[in-house]
């Protein structure tokens, strides 16, 4: 089989970075980009998403719910949501308690971490996509929720993960990225392949070792190598960085996702360390800077874009490396080994048809991976957008009201006052059984034929997986990339092997997986 270099589009020195907060800069006219449909850009101004507006058929219900005493109540809810009952289970039995999927409780981390923990939930399909409404929440500074890491752990800067989309720098920067995603585009396939051949070798070597096989590892490796390889034309282990990456990265995010992550360490301990103060940014500070040395001289050509775009280099480099390490790294280091368990558990029926599928598409290419190969293969494309509808990789999304807003689930409707913060639990949103039969299990061909439809309650892109990406919204620049790449997983996985067997255990981002079998293919 050979891999053919088609044209795909794709995601995303001063020796030290400024440590102080950089000057306000005027605002830049955007210039226009060109991109193939895949990765198509809306430039319109109009919300990506526009919210239905009330029926007059629902019922308006007062919001269920409350915050407790202060203090003493998000304290007490926050021990229920790590130790007490877990994550959904806090979200579910409040559900149950007010028979309502919109409620007021309180989200973590709480004091002394979070200003203000009070939030309204929303639980189900109907009502979370108005966190997609630009003209009806504000984004600003809310990507990890009720708290906002300090800048000091990306240069002094407020990346754009926390720029809301009517603030001067958000298009520019977006747009920065969406060229990092076009830049090379037709290198993504080929060193997908590439890597990712390694990485399958490396399993098959320890699985021919101990019988066993742990993917996180390797995986995170692979992935960060694919990232580099494609993207910048830059293999690490060429470089001062080397294989430190991973571990450098996951040092960095605990910094800033600490509060909000369960690590499994005595509650006395993660109480101390994690959510009463925060982690000292100082500790990661010559950490941070490798990441950045590398992405620093390794970004040449994206710095001419971001000149262009009246961006300094400085603040590109800490959107670059942002994009790659926490965006993307993060989300193949959640979502492949998720996707692989659910794959794995599936069983070896589903893992025939779609070995049978793959290969018959490939072959029709003449032995190639095309666009148009991947474009005849339903199912895997199903099996995709299914794992990121059971288990999407950013559980939480949240937004501010902009203004005095209702919003209606399926029974009742709700009055939500400007500046209360609003707090969706995606993975209810998108196991909705309102919206999707069987909702808990695992479907594998859900999205075929006329079940393509139900596309647009797959919310994982913080839009729905029918929208492409705009300047003017906060959907995941890289939406279509990760997409493409979780197939080509699938593609690649199934022409190597007709089955294969998983173990996957709970870990504080995603499964952790070990492969326990792999069955070279036999036709």
């Amino acid at each position: 089989m050979s891999v053919s270099s088609i044209t795909i589009p794709c995601l995303q020195l001063p020796r030290r970075f400024p440590s102080q907060k950089p000057p306000a800069r005027r605002r830049s006219k955007v210039g226009s980009v060109s991109l193939p449909k895949i990765y198509a850009v809306d430039q319109s101004s109009s919300p990506s998403v526009q919210t239905p507006q009330r029926t007059t058929k629902l019922p308006l219900r007062k919001i269920p719910g409350d915050y407790g005493p202060p203090v003493l109540g998000a304290l007490k809810d926050r021990q229920d949501y790590f130790y007490n009952q877990g994550r959904e289970e806090y979200l579910k039995s409040r559900m149950q308690r007010y028979e309502s999927t919109v409620y007021r409780t309180n989200m973590p981390p709480g004091p002394f971490i979070s200003p203000d923990p009070r939030v309204v939930v929303l639980l189900d399909g109907k009502s979370f996509p108005v966190l997609f409404d630009n003209s009806k929440v504000e984004k600003k500074d809310l990507f990890t929720g009720t708290y906002m890491p300090s800048t000091e752990l990306t240069g002094g800067y407020r990346v754009l993960s926390y720029i809301d989309p009517s603030e001067p720098s958000h298009q520019k920067l977006k747009q920065l990225l969406f060229f990092l995603l076009k830049y090379r585009r037709d290198k993504i396939l080929p060193e997908f392949h590439s890597v990712f051949s390694e990485l399958f070798d490396t399993l098959e070597k320890d699985l021919a070792a101990t019988g066993r096989a742990k993917y996180n590892d390797p995986g995170e490796q692979a992935a960060f190598n694919f990232l580099t390889r494609s993207l910048y034309g830059v293999n690490p282990a060429n470089t001062k960085l080397g294989q430190d990456a991973p571990k450098l990265i996951g040092k960095w995010v605990l910094f800033q996702l600490g509060p909000v992550l369960n690590l499994g360490l005595p509650k006395c301990a993660e109480e101390l360390l994690l959510r009463t103060i925060r982690l000292p940014p100082a500790l990661v500070k010559a950490d941070y800077q490798r990441l950045y040395d590398f992405f620093y001289q390794s970004s040449a050509a994206v710095f001419e874009e971001a000149e262009k775009l009246g961006i300094s280099k400085e603040e590109a480099c800490h959107n670059l490396l942002f994009a790659t390490c926490f965006n993307s790294f993060g989300g193949m280091k959640i979502f492949f080994p998720n996707m692989l368990k659910w794959l794995g558990r599936a069983g070896a029926t589903l893992h025939g048809r779609l070995a049978e599928e793959i290969r018959t598409a490939v072959k029709s290419h003449g032995g190639e991976i095309t666009m148009a190969a991947m474009e005849q293969m339903p199912l895997m494309k199903s099996v995709v957008y299914e794992s990121f509808r059971i288990e999407p990789p950013v559980p939480v999304q949240y937004g501010r009201a902009k203004h005095d807003l209702v919003i209606e689930s399926h029974d009742a409707a709700f009055e939500i006052k400007e500046g209360e913060m609003i707090c969706g639990y995606q993975p209810f949103a998108t196991r909705d059984p309102k919206i999707f039969d069987r909702a808990d299990e695992f479907v594998p061909d859900r999205f075929i034929g006329d079940g393509e439809k139900l596309l647009q309650h797959v919310l994982w892109s913080n839009g729905p997986e029918t929208q492409s990406p705009s300047l003017k919204d906060k959907q995941c620049v890289g939406k279509d990339f990760i997409v493409f790449i979780s197939r080509l997983l699938v593609v690649e996985l199934f022409l190597r092997y007709d089955t294969f067997d998983v173990e996957a255990a709970v870990s504080s981002l995603g499964a952790a997986v070990t492969v326990t079998s792999l069955k070279k293919a036999s036709f």
